[in-house]
């Protein structure tokens, strides 16, 4: 598998940061990459450098989000947004380094609450 450097996605993220106001989403920490040759089913998947790391590194929380190329490209303009969007989602609050899950507590990151937010985008 490839990763290159994606610097469009990482503008449009921080196009869509700004857009919903997800102040607490710190643009510069985050890392866009393309994969090329990934067998996986997903569309994009998001990484994150958890707190041990951090430490022993001495860096601030970052988080690399990654589209998959063969998944990704086709999409239209809506749907990569919407992709984006479900990605960001995972990202709690206090820009630890961790990641939400998709269900937790009566929060839910699924279709419902991605078309939500991006109608947000839209206005």
């Amino acid at each position: 598998m490839k990763f290159l450097l994606a610097p469009e996605i990482n503008a449009e993220l921080n196009r869509i940061v700004v857009s919903l106001g997800l102040s607490f989403i710190k643009a510069d920490n985050i890392v866009a990459f393309r994969s090329y040759g990934s067998k996986s089913r997903a569309v994009a998947r998001i990484w994150s450098l958890p707190r041990i790391w951090q430490i022993a590194l001495k860096v601030e929380a970052h988080y690399c989000i990654e589209v998959v190329s063969e998944r990704f490209d086709g999409l239209s303009k809506t749907e990569k947004e919407k992709v984006l969007i479900h990605e960001l989602l995972h990202v709690p609050k206090n820009f630890s380094g961790a990641l939400l899950p998709h269900k937790q507590r009566g929060r839910r990151i699924d279709r419902k609450t991605v078309d939500r937010w991006h109608k947000l985008l839209k206005s």
